[in-house]
């Protein structure tokens, strides 16, 4: 099936901000046959992302972000989390630049490759974001220190880590992660050899 098997009855904006709201009525397609009953559904417009893991071979560390995030607060979890670099993206914009962008800018580093590490929504239950998922060559020797635009009011702390002590911690109970993060740091553990071969591990 798909959107054709979608009829909407009514879709109203309740509510545009930093984040948008539509509320939707509508009925789809049945797998059994027939038509559903109406529904009524919330949907937050989000946007679509980027994500990026930058990775230094040489080393096989990866660098990591930690920042403030308002729904880890709300939902009673710590409000700072480690997650990789992403930023949003419009439709024109190619995801393989916006990932280099928003690498120089949350961590002051140069990708000098990517890897594309697969796409998918963050939550389609409810929101129309979708994210584009990349690892990065980086050379991580001088990563650290604290970056982000003030504009955007973003504060954040650059740091590296080992890459198994990296894909453990999301793992093993230690830290929570978003799960475009888990996702890339799972691909990077997949497909890790064959990027080191790739990349080299010299500098």
């Amino acid at each position: 099936m798909n959107a054709d098997d979608v009829e909407i009855v009514s879709r109203t904006d309740a509510y545009a901000g930093f984040l948008g709201v539509k509320v939707f009525r509508l009925r789809h397609r049945l797998f059994g046959g027939g038509w559903s009953p109406i529904l009524s559904r919330e949907v937050m417009e989000r946007g679509h992302a980027v994500c990026a893991l930058p990775y230094d071979p040489v080393l096989d560390r990866v660098v990591l972000i930690e920042q403030f995030r308002i729904g880890a607060y709300a939902a009673n979890d710590s409000p700072w989390m480690v997650e990789c670099v992403a930023g949003m993206r419009s439709l024109a914009e190619e995801p393989g630049k916006v990932a280099r962008r928003e690498i120089l800018e949350e961590t002051g580093l140069q990708a000098t490759d990517l890897a594309y590490a697969g796409r998918a929504f963050a939550t389609p239950g409810g929101s129309t974001e979708s994210v584009e998922m990349f690892v990065a060559r980086v050379d991580s020797a001088n990563a650290g220190g604290v970056h982000g635009l003030a504009s955007e009011g973003e504060d954040i702390r650059v740091f590296t880590e080992d890459f198994a002590d990296a894909f453990s911690s999301f793992f093993d109970g230690r830290r929570v992660g978003s799960s475009f993060t888990v996702m890339t740091v799972q691909w990077l553990a997949l497909n890790r050899s064959g990027l080191r071969k790739k990349w080299g591990t010299q500098r």
